[in-house]
C-alpha cells in the first residue's frame, strides 16, 4: 500500500486532494478487512483520522464530497461501521476520479440533517454538473435552508445541475476560487467577513501571495466590488451575481459590468436559480457544431460538389469499404458544401459561425476572433498582409516559425531581424530582450525611418518554453512608437488564457490590461512624473536601459495573437484562431484584414475543423482551469520522477529555469517556480522578464552518449511509440498538454528507465576501446554544439539604405526564380570563395531541423559563424540545402547588377 506522500512533494492542492482520497480509499478497505478478521489496526486507524483531518480544509472548498461528505465518513468511522465506510469512500473517490472529472453529476453526499434519500431529487448521472460559490457569513441553519430551497427549485428537464459551496469570508472566497475548478458561478451576499475563521494553512501554502487578500477598507459596496474584481481577475469565466438587502436599483448602476444580475434578498431565489442556469446555457452553446449536427440529420439531395457528402460515393463501394468502417457515418453526413440551410460561410459569416467566433472572442479576451482552418502558418500570413504594405519595416525575431519569414516575403516588408539570447550549450535560442528591441527602434528613429516601422512580431511562448512579458514589451515599445502594432505568435500558448498565473502573459490579457491602465485618470500623473525623471532630452543609453512608459495622449493599443488551437486545446488538426485587440481596427484595418483573410482562406473550409474549434472553446471555458492545472501537475510529476530516480538522474536531467533563462532576466531569483507551488510561480511570472513554461520539459541526454535525433527516432518512436516535440543534439523536448494522463507519464518514465537499463548493461560490457569512444561521445554532447550564429546582414544589393539593417527579402526571394542569377557551391567551395574575399549571399532559406529556424534567408550574407555552425550539425534534415550540390547562392554578377541598378 502506498500511503499519502509527504505534503511537500505536492505541487498543487489538486495533487494533494487526489492522493489523499486515493490513500483514504485504500486505508478504509484495509480497515474493513481488519475488522472482518477481528484484528485491530492502530496504525491504519490513525492514518484514517489523519487523512480526514487533512482533507477537511480542502473539502470546505467543494460542494462534493465537501464538508457533508467528510461528516458522513467521520460518522461511519466513529460508529465503527468500517464496511460501509469503505463503500462510501470508494463511491466518493470513484466519482472524483471519473464522473466529476467529466463534469457530470456525482453521487450526492448527504447533508448532516438529511436522513432520507428523498430529501432532494438528485440529477441524472449524465447531467452536466457544476458548483456555485455563495459568499456570505451564514450560520449552519441559514446555509442548510439555502441549500434546500435551491434543490427544491430543480426540475427534471433542467439541462444542468449544481450544488453550492459557502464561503463566509473574502479570504475563503478567493481560496475556493483557486482550489475548486468546478466553480462556474458566484453569488455574493451583503455580509461577509474579511478573514477566514478556519485554519487554511494546508491550502494557503500553495497560493500564499496569490490568495493574500482580505478585502479592502470601505463600505459594503466597495468590498463587494473588490471581491468581484479579484474573482474575475483569477477566473474571468465565472458568472457573478449579487444578492443584496439594500436598494438594488442604485446598486446595479454602481457595480458596472462585473455582475450579470443583481437580486433583492427578500424576493425569493427562483430568478437567481434560473439566471444561474441561463448563464451556463449561454456559455454552453456551440452554435456551429449544433448547426452542423442538425444539418447532418436532415434528408437532402446533393447536386453540388463533394461526392463523399452523405457517404454517397463510399458506402456502397466494394473497393473502399474501409473508409466508412474507419471514420464512421457521421463524418460523411456532416460533409457538405452548403453555406445556407442553417449553416454559414466562413468568408462572410452572419449566422452560427459568426456566433461561434464571437463566443471565442469573449472566451479569449479578444475584441474579435477569426477561425482559420489551415493552421497558424496561414493565420500569421493573414495578419502580416493586413498590417504591412510593401516597403514597411517589420521587426521580427529571427528565431521564429518559417511562416513569418514567408509571410514577410509575400507582403514585401523590409525586415529587421532581432537576435534572441543564445543557449549554445543546448543548441537553442531563448527570447529577444526588450532592450534589444528598443535599441533597434532607437537606431531606426535616428535614421529617420521610425514612421515606416509598422509591426513587431514575436513568438510567445517559444518552442522551448521561454515566455515573454507581453505587457512590458508592448509598453516600452509604445513609449518609443505609440502606434506600433504587435503580432504575438501564440501557436503553443492557447491554453494559457485559462490559468490565473499564465493568463497575464498572453497577448489578449496584456492588451486589456494596458488599455485599462492608459484610460485610468491617475496614469497621466504617473506618466508626467516618469517623463520628468527622464529629463528633457534623454540619450539612447538611458532610453534603452530604463523602464519606459508611453504617453496616454498618443498611445494606441494594437495587438494580434495567432493560436494553434489544435496544438494545446481541443480541435481537429490545423484548427487555429486569430484574436484581435486593436483600437484602430474598425476604421483602419477591418477592410484590408478582410481582403487578407479572403486571400489566404479556402472557399472550401473543413467544417469538421470549425465545429471542433467551437466545441473546444466550450470545453476551455468550462474545464480549462481544471485541465491546465492537471497539465501542470503532470509536468511536475515528470520532472520529479526523472530527478528522483537513482538510475535516470545518472544520465538524464530536465533543464530548469536557471539553465534556460540567464539571471539578468530573473530579478525574482526563483529557480523552479512550479516546485514551490502557485504562489512563488506567480511572483516569478509577475516580476521576471522571461520565465519558463513548466509544461515544457527539456530533457538533457548528453551523458547517454546518444544524440537527440537518434534518441528520438530509434529509441522512443520506433521502439516504444513515444512522440517527442523536438530535439537538439543533446536535448529532447517533452510537453504535457490538457490530454496528458498519469498513465502516459508513467509509461514515459517506464520507457526511459528501460533505455537507461539497456545503456547501463551495454556500458558494462564495453571493451576499453568502446568505452573510450562512448565517453568521448558523451563529453562532446555534454559540451553542446557550435555557437549559434546571430543574423549576419543583408547584402547591400538588398538593403534600401546603407544606414539601416532593413532588408528587402522579397526582391532576393524572387530574384532567385531566375536560375541564371544563381549557382550552387559545396561547403568546401563556399569556404574557399569566402577565404579569397568573396561576399557570398544566400538565394534561399536554409533551415536545419533541429533547431527549426532559418540560419540563412534570401539576401543574407553567409558568415563564417553560419558555416561553422552548419559544419558542426549532425541533423538528418536541412531544408534548402542539398548536400549533393551544395548551397544555392547568388552569382557575383547578379549581385553587382542588382546593386548598381539600386544605386
Amino acid at each position: 500500500m502506498n500511503d499519502l506522500p509527504t505534503a511537500t512533494v505536492h505541487n498543487s492542492v489538486g495533487q494533494l486532494r487526489a492522493d489523499a482520497w486515493s490513500s483514504l480509499t485504500d486505508l478504509t478497505h484495509r480497515l474493513a478487512a481488519q475488522g472482518a478478521d477481528g484484528r485491530s489496526g492502530p496504525v491504519t486507524t490513525a492514518r484514517v483520522q489523519e487523512l480526514l483531518r487533512l482533507l477537511a480544509p480542502v473539502e470546505r472548498c467543494w460542494a462534493f464530497p465537501g464538508t457533508a461528505g467528510l461528516t458522513e465518513l467521520r460518522g461511519l468511522y466513529e460508529q465503527r461501521d468500517h464496511r460501509r465506510l469503505a463503500q462510501r469512500t470508494e463511491e466518493f473517490y470513484r466519482d472524483l476520479a471519473g464522473h466529476r472529472h467529466h463534469g457530470t453529476a456525482p453521487h450526492t453526499a448527504a447533508a448532516p440533517d438529511e436522513t432520507t434519500a428523498g430529501a432532494h431529487t438528485p440529477p441524472a448521472p449524465s447531467t452536466p454538473y457544476f458548483e456555485v460559490l455563495v459568499v456570505g457569513d451564514l450560520d449552519a441553519a441559514e446555509e442548510q435552508a439555502l441549500r434546500g430551497e435551491l434543490r427544491r427549485l430543480r426540475r427534471p428537464d433542467d439541462e444542468f445541475a449544481y450544488e453550492i459551496v459557502v464561503a463566509p469570508s473574502f479570504e475563503d472566497a478567493v481560496i475556493t476560487s483557486l482550489v475548486n475548478s468546478g466553480l462556474q458561478a458566484v453569488v455574493i451576499r451583503d455580509r461577509f467577513t474579511d478573514r477566514s475563521r478556519h485554519d487554511l494553512s494546508v491550502v494557503r501554502r500553495f497560493f500564499d501571495e496569490t490568495a493574500d487578500d482580505s478585502g479592502t477598507p470601505g463600505d459594503s459596496g466597495e468590498r463587494i466590488r473588490a471581491l468581484g474584481d479579484r474573482l474575475l481577475d483569477l477566473r474571468p469565466e465565472l458568472d457573478l451575481y449579487l444578492v443584496s438587502e439594500r436598494a438594488v436599483e442604485s446598486t446595479a448602476g454602481r457595480i458596472g459590468r462585473r455582475f450579470r444580475r443583481v437580486f433583492h434578498a427578500r424576493e425569493g431565489l427562483l430568478e437567481l436559480h434560473l439566471s444561474i442556469l441561463n448563464g451556463i446555457a449561454e456559455r454552453h452553446r456551440a452554435p456551429f457544431f449544433s448547426a452542423l449536427r442538425a444539418h447532418s440529420r436532415k434528408p437532402t439531395g446533393v447536386f453540388h460538389a463533394l461526392p463523399v457528402s452523405r457517404g454517397a460515393s463510399v458506402l456502397n463501394s466494394p473497393w473502399i469499404p474501409e473508409i466508412a468502417d474507419f471514420y464512421g457515418l457521421n463524418i460523411f453526413l456532416a460533409e457538405t458544401s452548403a453555406t445556407s440551410g442553417g449553416l454559414d460561410s466562413l468568408l462572410a459569416p452572419t449566422g452560427p459561425l459568426r456566433e461561434a467566433q464571437d463566443l471565442a472572442a469573449e472566451a479569449f479576451g479578444a475584441r474579435r476572433t477569426y477561425f482559420v482552418t489551415n493552421g497558424t502558418s496561414t493565420a500569421n500570413k493573414i495578419v502580416v498582409q493586413a498590417l504591412v504594405r510593401p516597403g514597411d519595416i517589420v521587426l521580427v525575431d529571427r528565431n521564429c516559425h518559417k511562416s513569418h519569414h514567408y509571410g514577410l516575403v509575400l507582403a514585401g516588408a523590409h525586415v529587421v531581424y532581432l537576435d534572441a539570447y543564445p543557449l549554445d550549450e543546448y543548441g537553442m535560442y531563448g527570447a529577444v530582450p526588450v532592450e534589444e528591441i528598443k535599441r533597434k527602434l532607437l537606431m531606426l528613429k535616428h535614421e529617420g525611418v521610425l514612421h515606416r516601422v509598422k509591426l513587431l512580431m514575436l513568438t510567445n511562448c517559444t518552442f522551448d518554453g521561454i515566455v515573454y512579458n507581453p505587457s512590458r514589451v508592448m509598453e516600452e515599445c509604445l513609449a518609443l512608437k505609440p502606434d506600433l502594432a504587435f503580432l504575438w505568435d501564440e501557436a503553443w500558448f492557447a491554453f494559457a488564457r485559462f490559468h490565473p498565473v499564465y493568463r497575464r502573459r498572453t497577448a489578449m490579457a496584456a492588451a486589456g490590461t494596458l488599455t485599462e491602465r492608459y484610460r485610468d485618470p491617475g496614469y497621466a500623473d504617473t506618466y508626467a512624473a516618469h517623463r520628468a525623471s527622464l529629463g528633457d532630452d534623454p540619450d539612447d543609453e538611458t532610453l534603452a536601459t530604463t523602464r519606459l512608459m508611453p504617453d496616454p495622449e498618443k498611445v494606441r493599443v494594437r495587438v494580434y495573437a495567432t493560436q494553434s488551437t489544435h496544438k494545446t486545446l481541443t480541435s481537429m488538426r490545423q484548427g487555429s484562431m486569430v484574436h484581435v485587440f486593436d483600437q484602430d481596427f474598425r476604421h483602419k484595418v477591418a477592410e484590408v484584414f478582410h481582403e487578407a483573410y479572403m486571400t489566404h482562406t479556402s472557399t472550401s473550409p473543413n467544417y469538421q475543423i470549425l465545429a471542433s474549434m467551437d466545441l473546444g472553446r466550450r470545453q476551455a471555458v468550462f474545464e480549462g482551469f481544471a485541465l491546465v492545472q492537471k497539465q501542470l501537475e503532470q509536468a511536475g510529476v515528470l520532472r520529479d520522477a526523472v530527478a528522483q530516480h537513482p538510475l535516470l538522474n545518472r544520465y538524464l536531467r530536465i533543464l530548469t529555469t536557471p539553465d534556460l533563462v540567464p539571471p539578468r532576466f530573473r530579478p525574482s531569483g526563483i529557480e523552479q517556480p512550479l516546485r514551490t507551488g502557485l504562489a512563488r510561480m506567480e511572483r516569478a511570472w509577475e516580476e521576471d522578464e522571461f520565465v519558463l513554461d513548466p509544461t515544457r520539459a527539456t530533457l538533457h541526454i548528453g551523458l547517454t552518449g546518444i544524440d537527440g535525433d537518434t534518441f528520438k527516432h530509434d529509441l522512443l518512436m520506433d521502439r516504444h511509440g513515444i512522440q517527442v516535440n523536438k530535439t537538439t543534439r543533446n536535448t529532447l523536448l517533452f510537453m504535457t498538454n490538457i490530454g496528458t494522463t498519469r498513465s502516459s507519464v508513467a509509461y514515459l518514465i517506464e520507457v526511459l528507465v528501460r533505455i537507461a537499463e539497456d545503456l547501463e548493461e551495454r556500458i558494462g560490457e564495453m571493451s576499453p576501446h568502446d568505452r573510450a569512444v562512448h565517453d568521448s561521445a558523451a563529453t562532446g554532447l555534454g559540451a553542446g554544439s557550435a555557437a549559434l550564429p546571430d543574423f549576419s546582414a543583408f547584402h547591400p544589393a538588398f538593403r534600401p539604405s546603407p544606414r539601416t539593417p532593413e532588408g528587402d527579402m522579397r526582391s532576393a526571394f524572387f530574384l532567385a526564380y531566375d536560375d541564371t542569377e544563381c549557382e550552387h557551391l559545396s561547403m568546401d567551395a563556399l569556404t574557399d570563395a569566402m577565404a579569397q574575399g568573396r561576399t557570398v549571399v544566400s538565394a534561399t532559406f536554409v533551415t536545419p531541423y533541429p533547431p527549426g529556424f532559418p540560419v540563412l534567408v534570401p539576401g543574407q550574407v553567409v558568415s563564417k559563424d553560419v558555416l561553422t555552425y552548419m559544419a558542426a550539425l549532425d541533423t538528418r534534415e536541412i531544408h534548402g540545402y542539398d548536400p549533393a550540390v551544395g548551397y544555392r547562392v547568388f552569382t557575383e554578377s547578379a549581385l553587382e547588377t542588382r546593386h548598381t541598378a539600386d544605386r
